[in-house]
């Protein structure tokens, strides 16, 4: 028989207005565990993205290091995020360096297939005026391709923070350095301390969804009314 009672939404939020009004979880102030998981989810994040982004543009532009390399982000979206854990400990131990290798290795192909794809498949019409106007090969594919690409770029963008934030917070279980709200949720559920757990959850989506809507996603609308020949965005 289940000794723990389940938290109500009530005993949640009221955990989780203890925690933000300083309270601490796992020895250390809840705010630590906060700013030391998006500072290694952005660290993840943004090598993901910026080599995403380097194998995107070389691959749209140069026929032959697409051949060679087509595979590679294909391959990367199959690996689950956790199947990287026995590799991050073997080449960085356990630590912050692990860490930012699971994220950054799970993020990087939704960015490099979405900016890939993006480029490759740009409206035909936006080509066509380019070359109207006398653009042609590094000119086309800098000042029409890839502006045309930015929604679909942007969109890669968000499912790798999406994909990082999920891969960040099972990496703190196994392979932090004792704090974030993944090490939180795991030294909680082993006191016990469910309310605390749950209330470290309700974090975890409340700034996954306002980076995700309230940055991402206006920012992609906007690249989209810029830059797409629709007549309206959804």
């Amino acid at each position: 028989m289940r000794d723990v009672p389940f938290p109500t939404p009530l005993q949640t939020a009221s955990r989780l207005l203890d925690l933000l009004a300083g309270g601490s979880l796992s020895n250390q102030p809840f705010s630590r565990h906060v700013g030391h998981s998006l500072g290694r989810w952005l660290a993840g994040v943004g090598l993901a993205s910026g080599l995403g982004l380097a194998y995107g543009l070389l691959a749209a532009r140069w026929a032959v290091f697409e051949a060679a390399t087509a595979l590679v982000p294909r391959l990367f979206l199959f690996i689950p995020g956790l199947a990287w854990i026995p590799v991050a400990i073997l080449c960085f131990g356990i630590g912050e360096a692990a860490t930012i290798f699971m994220i950054a290795a799970a993020a990087f192909a939704p960015v490099a297939v979405a900016v890939h794809a993006g480029i490759r498949g740009a409206d035909a019409a936006l080509v066509r005026a380019g070359r109207m106007l006398g653009a042609g090969g590094n000119v086309l594919f800098f000042t029409v391709l890839v502006p045309a690409a930015l929604p679909q770029i942007i969109s890669g963008l968000r499912l790798g923070l999406g994909t990082g934030w999920r891969v960040l917070v099972a990496a703190e279980m196994i392979v932090g350095t004792g704090t974030g709200l993944g090490y939180a949720i795991i030294q909680a559920r082993w006191s016990l301390d469910y309310l605390s757990s749950f209330a470290c959850i309700a974090v975890i989506c409340l700034i996954g969804f306002a980076v995700d809507r309230l940055v991402l996603g206006k920012l992609e609308a906007a690249t989209v009314k810029r830059w797409s020949l629709a007549a309206e965005v959804r």
